[in-house]
């Protein structure tokens, strides 16, 4: 035991913890952090002059890396700021550890906000300090919920009291985790009889199958079911997205996708996969017909049978119970069974491979128009990348146009926005940056989502993290009106006179490239899309963070 104060014994912690970045904006409830962290060069401090840039950086990082990032805000205010995207990291269970510090204990008469209770909703565990031999302790768990799975955020907040004062502390660190848990043996068996019995599969997968490094066993699984792919979730490389059973992506709740159902005797879904929309879309009742048999895995017990009506839910590390199933699948598959598998794929992969070209063939109905299509964009971008660039994906609406040109088939090749907020993107191409030094880093952000959180460029400014920044300016918060029109047509039915889209256009075009230059970073401005690739090289090549805002086509 040794005597120190709160403050030491609170960056002795993430020492031992491993931690090497802080990501936060300081307020004057963080002065003794920020004074104590003069003498810890160790810890880098990544400062961001608006919160939500902080929580973008802290979650990819998290996410690129494996371990749990941590982030320091200034009490309720900032702690303000950070919590929409905090419900982002909560929605896709990203091992965070956020603190805050707070006003001294002795000033509970003149006011202070239960920091702890403002963020209960969107974490696994929150607790205020109030006594400096508390932290040690709270650090160790904070990590320890952050990272068991289901992953996701963890809070502190520190009393001014809990800082300063001194007590005698021991300063130990979380053991090695060992996270992969195994199965139920009967849950198996009774799964792979339903996959066997049926003549018409699907498989649905979410992120928790690339968070378990997962994807060869979930290929795995597809081909030896002969079943077509679907995400619902595709923030992390799940499943690769130019496999010849890779259908694209399943909005669940719609009516379309009840309709598609119909043909599928039996549902395999991977990871959290059955989420809701803002709407209520359908006609009521579940999405899954009612002779339709589910099989759901997921590490998660709290999301198996929450929504549709489960026949075997496997609560179980993904990679470990999908390995799993395949071996019992092989054990009692037999060689017509075989055949049947080889067939459905044949069919499968034709229909899926049409479908594709007759994608791009849509495509490039518009190749040449000005503004460029986001098709056109994509293309050009994919066209020039190397390689290993990792993608961070805020694109939004043209999201599609990025599946469509580039192939994602590595683990950690593509980190995208989860959960309802947007502004998630400028500060998650820093951290994404921060996790691979030695990898280009091309984050696509839609100009409405840049706009939360432009002071990001500042942050990549000051530190020198090159990052480029590909803007997609379509003048519009274009996702509102794509929503605005399934509004009309699911919930008043398509009878009301076509919207006005108010305020969802910007009649001023948001200057990306000026406002980069005003915080220091090279911006160019881009409407001739043969200026893409000759600029994209440019940047990636000057090791300098660069914004690339380019003007496309908003209209629907």
């Amino acid at each position: 035991m040794v005597r120190m104060t709160g403050k030491k014994a609170l960056l002795e912690m993430l020492t031992a913890e491993g931690v090497e970045y802080i990501f936060g904006n300081p307020g004057t409830s963080e002065g003794a952090i920020m004074d104590a962290l003069e003498d810890y060069p160790n810890l880098k401090y990544i400062l961001a002059t608006q919160e939500g840039v902080a929580m973008g950086a802290a979650d990819t990082y998290a996410r690129a890396t494996g371990k749990p990032a941590f982030i320091n805000l200034h009490i309720e205010t900032g702690l303000a700021n950070g919590i929409s995207l905090l419900h982002n990291a909560a929605a896709g269970g990203t091992p965070l550890v956020l603190t805050a510090g707070n006003k001294d204990m002795r000033k509970l008469v003149e006011g202070r906000t239960p920091l702890a209770e403002m963020v209960k909703l969107f974490t696994k565990w929150s607790v205020e300090l109030t006594h400096p031999e508390q932290i040690p302790g709270a650090i160790r768990k904070a990590f320890n919920e952050a990272r068991t799975p289901p992953t996701g955020p963890t809070f502190i907040a520190f009393s001014a009291n809990s800082l300063d004062g001194e007590a005698d502390m021991e300063i130990v660190s979380n053991r090695e985790g060992y996270f992969r848990l195994s199965p139920d043996k009967e849950a198996i068996e009774a799964a792979s009889n339903i996959l066997l019995e049926s003549k018409n599969p699907i498989m649905l997968v979410g992120d928790r199958v690339a968070q378990s490094t997962a994807t060869n066993e979930a290929v795995q699984l597809a081909e030896k079911l002969g079943t077509p792919v679907y995400a619902t979730y595709y923030s992390e490389m799940n499943f690769p997205s130019k496999h010849p059973l890779f259908n694209g992506f399943m909005k669940w709740g719609f009516p379309e996708t009840k309709e598609l159902l119909k043909d599928y005797d039996a549902v395999l879904a991977v990871g959290n996969v059955f989420s809701g929309y803002f709407f209520f879309a359908d006609e009521g009742g579940n999405t899954l017909p009612e002779n339709t048999k589910l099989v759901h895995i997921d590490t998660d017990a709290s999301v198996i049978g929450n929504s549709e009506p489960t026949d075997v839910g496997i609560i179980s590390d993904p990679k470990t119970g999908m390995s799993a199933l395949y071996q019992s699948l092989n054990n009692k598959s037999s060689g017509s069974y075989q055949e049947d598998s080889k067939g459905r794929i044949e069919k499968i992969s034709s229909k899926i491979a049409t479908d594709r070209e007759s994608a791009l063939n849509r495509s490039k109905q518009n190749w040449n128009q000005i503004p460029m299509s986001a098709s056109r964009m994509m293309h050009e971008i994919a066209d020039c990348i190397p390689e290993n660039t990792v993608i961070v994906d805020d694109s939004v609406t043209t999201r599609g146009a990025v599946f469509e040109n580039i192939e994602f088939n590595q683990t950690g090749q593509i980190f995208g926005e989860r959960g309802g907020a947007i502004g998630w993107g400028l500060g998650a191409g820093i951290g994404a940056k921060l996790a691979n030094p030695d990898r280009p880093v091309v984050a696509i952000v839609g100009d409405g989502s840049a706009m939360m959180t432009v002071q990001a460029f500042y942050t990549a400014a000051i530190e020198n993290i090159p990052v480029v920044y590909v803007i997609c300016n379509n003048q519009s918060y274009r996702v509102l009106k794509v929503n605005m029109d399934i509004y009309k047509d699911l919930v008043l039915g398509g009878t009301q006179n076509p919207s006005k889209y108010l305020a969802m256009d910007f009649p001023k075009a948001l200057d990306m490239a000026g406002l980069a230059e005003a915080m220091g970073v090279h911006g160019v401005r881009i409407t001739d899309p043969l200026e893409i690739g000759p600029e994209l090289t440019k940047a990636i090549k000057s090791k300098k963070p660069t914004v690339l805002d380019i003007s496309i086509d908003g209209s629907l």
